[in-house]
């Protein structure tokens, strides 16, 4: 049962994820939804799905609980943060929920920017891709105070099926982090062993059927081997980009703890290469075009 507390809530960021996610959001919900986004244009498409539209970020953070859900760090400390961020106008007893993919330091940052004016912070990264988020089936890690956590946990659970407490402020997007992160190397390793048996003599449409039925199944080969399959890359998922991003951010967490991540590493290298040869835009399974045109 969603908490009485909130009579209110407002989702910002209406981009790939968090469009179908304020739509889950407006659809299920028991009071009324505030979208906002910089796109006009979302703002509108989110209102034929039942959200309220308002005009800025200061009309967003009305509500009583407030979920974000932008590219990445830089755009989450300027909603929180900036000149017309969140923390110029929230009050005392509201809590903030974000759902971006962002850095560990950049949330606790943004939790004691919060908690000074009286308000709650969770990071409740997202996970599983666009697919999910329109059928509300993400998964979450979420990190804050336990009792933050289960008050929203049922609001999360409009949008996901997986709600994950961590710990406090940033073990959200650790875990989130580190998903990725195994997610982009499965994702590697699967172009490299496409290319290894197609040019030893398997049938292209049958390697990924072939791992699948051993020990080398996944999520990412269900999903992501699809694409390496056809040579066709969607622009309407998570663009290889967003995943370099995600791999430094990866990265530097685990420079700041002392562990050497030479495989993520590699991935993240070999994701850059496809970013430069103009193809950044397309979907992460686009890193096997690497080794089909060599």
């Amino acid at each position: 049962m969603t908490d009485p507390v909130f009579k209110s809530v407002s989702f910002i960021g209406l981009g790939a994820m968090g469009a179908p996610m304020c739509a889950n959001l407006s659809l299920k919900s028991p009071v009324p939804v505030m979208a906002y986004d910089l796109k006009s244009a979302a703002v509108e498409a989110a209102v034929t799905k039942g959200a309220h539209a308002v005009q800025s970020i200061e009309q967003a953070t009305e509500a009583d609980l407030v979920f974000i859900c932008v590219p990445g760090e830089q755009e989450m400390l300027s909603v929180c943060l900036g000149e017309e961020g969140i923390v110029n106008s929230v009050r005392e007893g509201q809590v903030i929920v974000d759902c971006t993919t962002t850095t560990v330091s950049a949330s606790r940052a943004v939790a004691s920017a919060l908690k000074a004016k009286g308000a709650s912070f969770a990071d409740a990264p997202v996970a599983r891709g666009v697919p999910n988020a329109i059928a509300g089936t993400l998964s979450v890690t979420v990190g804050g105070d336990e009792e933050i956590f289960s008050r929203i946990e049922p609001w999360l659970r409009h949008m996901a099926t997986d709600v994950a407490y961590c710990g406090p402020v940033g073990t959200g997007t650790v875990m989130k982090l580190m998903n990725n992160m195994v997610l982009f190397e499965n994702v590697s390793a699967l172009a490299e062993a496409m290319a290894v048996a197609t040019r030893a003599g398997v049938d292209r449409e049958r390697v990924f059927e072939l791992l699948g039925q051993g020990s080398a199944d996944s999520f990412a080969l269900r999903r992501h081997g699809t694409f390496m399959t056809s040579g066709e890359y969607p622009t309407d998922q998570f663009p290889i980009s967003y995943s370099v991003k995600d791999l430094d951010y990866a990265l530097a967490l685990a420079q700041d703890v002392g562990v050497e991540t030479e495989g993520a590493r590699l991935t993240r290298d070999r994701f850059q290469r496809i970013v430069d040869q103009g193809m950044g835009h397309l979907y992460s399974p686009v890193v096997y075009e690497l080794f089909n045109n060599s």
